[in-house]
């Protein structure tokens, strides 16, 4: 058993690049930097994922009577932005591929900054002294990030071909794989989990969750599809990055349950939204 805990790190990790990679293989570079050329839609993006999460986690935790466990799993969610999956998920809700990309992509790179900035806010804020050095990002971004895209974008360029039929082989692999990372974590923080239900700690994570999707929705623009994109890009946090700011910090390891849960929760939050724009597209196209 504990071979297997062992092993879950990795296995997550393999999963992630592999998303990453698909990326690559499947974006031009002209789409992953579309975002720093549209000033507006950036901006846009920056308040809804970076600005209006973190406020909206700061009101909730401080006007319901939450645990301080599931407050800082709130807030570590908040503050964590764009996992791999959300530029997948941002073109399965009608986003365009320069739109889901571009955005993931500026946003992921100003993490690098924004996302520690954030945490030192927060943790003056709240009297906490939490540790997460720009450089310790900007390493996580580059060996996670940025060389699974650059490997993925140069196999596009060598072998097109290949990477054409490469894509969706190997976003099923990733995501298979992390669905077998989660659900051993899942399990072995269930029982904290079930510990931190009640006194409204469902219902936070929830109203932070819509929120995300709300701001998102209203700040992606005039296009339905683009507001979706938006919607589901602030809506999905990054659960490694959180889970990072409580290793450095030698946190309350009852507080990776929190994340997870926050996970859980926000997926269940999305589901509504997504059907509505199922329901919404046969409409707009005809």
């Amino acid at each position: 058993m504990e071979a297997l805990q062992a092993l879950i790190p990795a296995v997550l990790t393999v999963s992630l690049a592999l998303l990453i990679v698909a990326v690559g293989l499947d974006a031009e570079l002209d789409e992953l930097t579309s975002a720093f050329r549209q000033p507006g839609r950036l901006v846009r993006a920056v308040l809804a994922v970076n600005v209006a999460v973190p406020l909206a986690a700061v009101a909730v935790v401080q006007f319901l009577p939450l645990s301080p466990i599931a407050k800082a799993g709130i807030l570590l969610m908040a503050v964590s932005p764009v996992p791999p999956l959300v530029p997948g998920k941002g073109i399965k809700v009608g986003a365009s591929k320069a739109s889901a990309y571009g955005v993931y992509a500026a946003l992921i790179l100003l993490a690098i900054v924004i996302v520690p900035v954030t945490v030192v806010l927060l943790g003056r804020a709240y009297g906490v002294d939490v540790v997460l050095p720009p450089a310790v990002v900007a390493r996580n971004v580059a060996l996670t990030v940025l060389a699974p895209l650059v490997l993925g974008l140069a196999v596009r360029r060598l072998a097109p071909r290949f990477a054409a039929q490469a894509v969706a082989p190997l976003r099923i692999v990733g995501v298979i794989l992390v669905f077998a990372a989660f659900v051993p974590m899942m399990i072995g923080v269930w029982p904290v989990m079930m510990e931190l239900i009640g006194n409204g700690t469902i219902l936070a994570m929830a109203l932070v969750s819509a929120v995300a999707l709300a701001v998102g929705h209203l700040l992606g623009g005039p296009a339905l599809e683009d507001r979706a994109g938006l919607a589901m890009t602030a809506a999905t946090r990054h659960p490694g990055i959180a889970m990072m700011i409580v290793s450095l910090n030698q946190a309350d390891r009852r507080i990776v349950a929190a994340i997870l849960g926050f996970l859980l929760v926000g997926l269940v939050v999305a589901l509504p939204y997504q059907l509505w724009l199922k329901r919404q597209t046969p409409a707009a196209a005809t």
